[in-house]
């Protein structure tokens, strides 16, 4: 691939300021892809633009929720306004959460899923008509494995994940004869601050039978490469989807956990 091979492509990544949202947007803007980043924190944020900027790409932000009513759906018109539409959405943008089963409350089951797949099904959704228009688009969604098999104490994360490669199945199937590919992207265990926040969560280790102290080895001993994953390692699989040599490859909920999980 050239090293712009995204030139004249406008890409909205969710969840842009940290983690494998932030590299995802680092590494579009290197390919020369324009941004549009959300994110709740909005410092960060910045932090993310002025780098890409700095790099010599063109980046534009706003700091909100993407379950808010409607602002999703107005920071996209905007970036159709300044940008001319979005080519490439990632739905990166997720929360998660430990709890028993029983113990689940329904606003904090409701609101996991109003972040982790009801945005992005509102985002696609809004996206959609240009790409159809244009006849090209790339739809990515970061799922996880524990989007495809449930883990423990994390209903409501597996239940959300699961929905994001669902939805990215029928979409892709829509879609297919558009030039635009739906895939979801699932991970395993990521170096990222959300990973250590669970990890180093007294009620996930409690409830896992494992202590605090040996929890980032035990997860690294569960990975067959005996390692987590970086950040920019997802971000070059999401690149690659992202070209025209990956066209061919939609529908797929693509694993990136080095060997965790082989379903």
């Amino acid at each position: 691939m050239t090293s712009f091979y995204l030139r004249d492509r406008v890409a909205l990544v969710t969840g842009a300021s940290r983690g494998i949202g932030q590299a995802i947007a680092i590494e579009l803007g290197k390919a020369g892809a324009s941004l549009a980043l959300v994110s709740r924190n909005a410092a960060a944020l910045a932090q993310v633009s002025a780098q890409i900027e700095n790099d010599g790409g063109k980046c534009i932000c706003n700091a909100f929720d993407v379950s808010a009513e409607d602002v999703l759906e107005a920071f996209i018109d905007r970036v159709g306004a300044e940008l001319g539409g979005v080519d490439i959405l990632v739905n990166n943008a997720g929360i998660y959460e430990t709890s028993r089963f029983a113990d689940q409350s329904l606003p904090s089951w409701r609101r996991l899923l109003e972040i982790n797949i009801t945005a992005a099904m509102r985002a696609s959704k809004s996206v959609l008509p240009l790409m159809l228009e244009k006849q090209w688009g790339r739809i990515i969604s970061i799922s996880s494995i524990s989007g495809k098999t449930g883990e423990p104490y994390g209903s409501a994360y597996s239940a959300s994940k699961f929905a994001l490669i669902g939805m990215s199945q029928s979409l892709a199937l829509e879609v297919a004869p558009f030039g635009i590919t739906v895939n979801a992207v699932c991970p395993g265990w990521v170096d990222t601050r959300m990973a250590a926040e669970q990890l180093h969560d007294e009620q996930w280790c409690n409830l896992n039978k494992i202590s605090v102290n040996d929890s980032l080895a035990i997860a690294k001993l569960s990975v067959p490469q005996n390692r987590l994953i970086e950040p920019e390692e997802v971000a070059g699989l999401v690149a690659y989807l992202c070209t025209d040599q990956a066209r061919g490859i939609t529908g797929q909920a693509i694993n990136i956990c080095g060997g965790l999980s082989l379903h």
